[in-house]
């Protein structure tokens, strides 16, 4: 197992455009992709080093937010600059933004919090009250600008230095501390709306010659997917199964060699293959052992599988989960009838092969064994067994409980 993990994790850097990003103290840029990622506290050198990224990805839409926080002279900096620039800003899911951290985040022109976000009082250690009072002073002018509802404000300057106020996903749908794009739209309506004849006239004529490449950018956002959006749409991790089956949602299959050519070919599909399984069977010497998936599909248990889905950036981390399974290598049995513990006195309408019924047995929390007729394709769910014994023609599965651990291999 340790050695699919390796071969999966050499694949994923391999085949992910992220694996090229350029670093710059804590911040790290992928110009191909339009993502500059902050993980790491927020230094001295901090805003210096986000405009190395900018400048080494210029076309950058979206921030990825992950830091504990630290000096608020240059957070401000960063979030001027991110709001200059109309770029996005996201916490993805377990990561985290605290302190001085919220202050960027909240300078998004999109804004989305699937992490922690958390805020406080800006902390002084020197007892100087005049500086405390213009840091204070230059945190509240920035994020007036940043149309940040006033009951983050509240909570930031309410919660003392020593604590952590971190917003429950409650919190954040009741104030509207996210912003995507239709909020975006209508904040800039409503802000025309509030002008007169001679400012809108004024500012579409600023729009139609300085204005222009910016103008190009929203309207390239607006009509496509965001930059928050695409993130989230993208694959940023890899859970590898062994022993585990993802069966049907099939989109294609392909003759490979081993797992990791299996997961590439998932990889090339560019956004369609969501899921794979690979045969290790050596005895398949013909046709397909790679099954490329739109989702993952019905899980059973496959002593030759091996299964990896390819995990978006709001998806959920994955954990050990433990189902029923009926493992065709290891739990079926020709020529075997379990007479009695029929959960029906008829038969499963919809199963009318071997497979099916397995299949319909491991999906049935009910049901703990089948057994199929092959001269009448009658497939029997069992609530219990009785003496096994020899039937021609018959094919019976029992169900075993196993745990599955993933592998995660993540984005680099």
């Amino acid at each position: 197992m340790r050695f699919i993990g390796c071969m999966f994790l050499f694949l994923l850097c391999a085949a992910t455009p992220d694996a090229k990003a350029q670093s710059f103290g804590a911040f790290s840029a992928d110009a191909k992709n339009g993502v500059i990622r902050l993980d790491g506290d927020i230094d001295a050198g901090s805003a210096l080093d986000f405009r190395r990224a900018l400048k080494a990805a210029p076309e950058a839409e979206l921030l990825v937010l992950n830091s504990g926080g630290g000096l608020v002279a240059m957070a401000l900096l960063i979030a001027d600059d991110v709001h200059s620039k109309k770029l996005s800003t996201i916490i993805p899911r377990g990561s985290n933004c605290y302190s001085a951290c919220s202050l960027i985040f909240l300078a998004g022109h999109e804004r989305q919090a699937d992490g922690e976000l958390g805020v406080h009082q800006i902390s002084n250690d020197t007892g100087n009250l005049i500086s405390a009072q213009n840091s204070i002073s230059d945190i509240l002018d920035v994020l007036n600008r940043f149309n940040t509802p006033i009951e983050v404000l509240t909570i930031m300057f309410k919660t003392p230095p020593k604590d952590m106020y971190v917003f429950s996903s409650e919190d954040i749908a009741r104030i509207g501390i996210n912003r995507r794009r239709g909020d975006v739209q209508q904040e800039s309506s409503l802000t025309n709306n509030a002008t007169d004849t001679t400012e809108q006239v004024s500012r579409m004529s600023m729009r139609e010659t300085a204005s222009l490449p910016s103008i190009e950018r929203d309207s390239r956002v607006i009509k496509g997917l965001s930059a928050i959006e695409g993130y989230a749409r993208r694959s940023n991790r890899l859970a590898v199964y062994q022993g585990l089956d993802f069966f049907g949602a099939d989109i294609g299959t392909a003759r490979v060699s081993d797992a990791s050519s299996c997961a590439l070919e998932c990889f090339k599909l560019a956004g369609q293959c969501k899921a794979f399984t690979y045969n290790t069977d050596e005895r398949i010497v013909r046709g397909p052992n790679c099954f490329l998936k739109e989702q993952r599909g019905a899980r059973d248990g496959n002593v030759v599988a091996i299964s990896g889905e390819l995990l978006r950036a709001n998806d959920q981390e994955p954990r050990v989960f433990s189902i029923g399974v009926i493992d065709p290598n290891k739990g079926v049995y020709e020529q075997v009838d379990l007479p009695g513990g029929d959960l029906s006195s008829r038969p499963h309408a919809h199963s009318k092969t071997a497979q099916q019924c397995r299949l319909a047995c491991a999906a049935n929390i009910q049901c703990i064994a089948f057994t199929y007729v092959k001269s009448r394709a009658d497939c029997w769910l069992k609530g219990s067994v009785g003496t096994p014994r020899f039937m021609d023609g018959a094919i019976s599965g029992l169900k075993t409980y196993q745990s599955f651990e993933p592998t995660v291999r993540r984005q680099r």
